[in-house]
């Protein structure tokens, strides 16, 4: 199911009216933020306008875009923990003691044990 909203459907057009019925509000907002809120609509109306198949070419680059981010966000913690690792084997090899080490870590102690001495 998309998260844009369709104004060409009733459920589209009453959430797109929502928004223009609280113009008074949007008035008393800073010009960044109402500018934000109307880029916000143009987004909706450019999508709304898509044919058939332009809609499933934008749909599937949305999950290209989405698949690269949850990736790259699991590399990103996958580099942070083996930074933490090697900071746990320095650690460890001077002799401090596995407490200190989970605290400053974020491993566990099981983690920590686990840990071999190169």
């Amino acid at each position: 199911m998309s998260r844009f909203i369709n104004p060409f459907t009733d459920v589209g057009f009453k959430r797109i009216f929502e928004v223009l019925k609280h113009m008074e509000t949007l008035q008393r907002l800073p010009f960044k933020a109402r500018k934000a809120v109307f880029k916000k609509l143009e987004e909706i109306t450019d999508i709304a306008s898509l044919s058939k198949e332009e809609r499933m070419k934008y749909d599937e680059s949305i999950k290209v875009y989405r698949d690269n981010l949850v990736t790259r966000a699991a590399a990103i913690e996958e580099g942070k923990k083996e930074a933490n690792i090697a900071t746990a084997r320095n650690m460890k090899a001077d002799g401090l003691p596995v407490d200190f080490i989970v605290k400053y870590t974020g491993l566990t102690a099981e983690e920590i044990e686990a840990i071999g001495l190169e």
